[in-house]
């Protein structure tokens, strides 16, 4: 008979970003499964395709239903998930965070997409004509921006999106941001100060607005890197700072005896 795989007190949950795909983490998993973590790094809707067509009327809640199903299939392995995000990834584990908060151990959110640095998203002064441009502009670029030479590329990632794509992930935003302050798990957030897609104060936002206790939730600043930060010339300090805290939670999570039996009934949010 095959060996059964041994339950772990903690498993990894890795979530990439709008146009990208697990590669753009891929860093992070050889240290996290060096820790004895089980990890896993879904593949959202309508990406890692040959066209960023397959973008094309993707909803947010079918990203919101992948990562649904994916921390499910690992909670049958690890007693809590440790879910790390980044940019519309990060969003997508506060969604988790929210929904599943017996489940959900601690979160890692990189390059937060909660304030973009585009002026038609949410938040920002031209976001009332989003709409009407998205009947008019079919396409947004994209193109992926990196500090200097030393960078891992991303395969895979799209250089443009379907603007209806892009109203998905505004959507997502709108749905996220009024969820913060019921998200209380301990939050590491890393960000960096010059970059050009997600505005600084996303990460200031999100620390202030998030439930999280004061004692329970840091920022840690990058201070050269563009918005992929787990491929630019920082990304070493980034993967550090991650293992670091994966580390710190599967401590103290061996410490003490689970308190909450993950029974497979938890019901997937339907999709939008």
């Amino acid at each position: 008979m095959p060996e059964k795989h041994q339950r772990r007190a903690i498993g990894v949950l890795i979530i990439h970003g709008f146009t990208a795909t697990p590669e753009s983490l891929s860093i992070l998993e050889g240290p996290l499964k060096a820790l004895g973590l089980p990890v896993k790094m879904p593949l959202l809707t309508g990406h890692g395709e040959s066209s960023p067509e397959a973008l094309r009327g993707v909803s947010c809640g079918q990203w919101i239903d992948d990562v649904s199903r994916a921390l499910l299939e690992m909670a049958s392995q690890a007693d809590k998930i440790v879910v790390i995000g980044h940019s519309m990834g990060a969003l997508l584990g506060l969604q988790l965070a929210a929904a599943y908060p017996g489940i959900v151990d601690s979160l890692v959110l990189a390059a937060p997409a909660i304030r973009l640095s585009s002026l038609l998203a949410p938040g920002r002064p031209l976001h009332f004509v989003s709409a009407p441009l998205s009947l008019v502009v079919r396409k947004w670029g994209l193109k992926p921006v990196f500090v200097g030479t030393d960078v891992l590329r991303c395969p895979g990632q799209y250089d443009w999106a379907p603007t209806d794509a892009i109203l998905s992930l505004f959507r997502l935003i709108g749905m996220t941001v009024p969820l913060l302050a019921d998200v209380y798990v301990p939050t590491l957030i890393l960000h960096n100060r010059r970059e050009t897609t997600v505005l600084a104060e996303s990460a200031d936002d999100l620390y202030n607005c998030i439930g999280t206790a004061s004692n329970q939730k840091r920022i840690i600043w990058l201070d050269r890197s563009e918005h992929q930060i787990f491929c630019d010339c920082e990304r070493e300090r980034a993967m550090q700072a991650v293992v670091d805290f994966v580390s710190g939670r599967l401590h103290e999570a061996v410490s003490f005896e689970p308190d909450i039996t993950i029974t497979g009934n938890h019901q997937i949010p339907e999709a939008l």
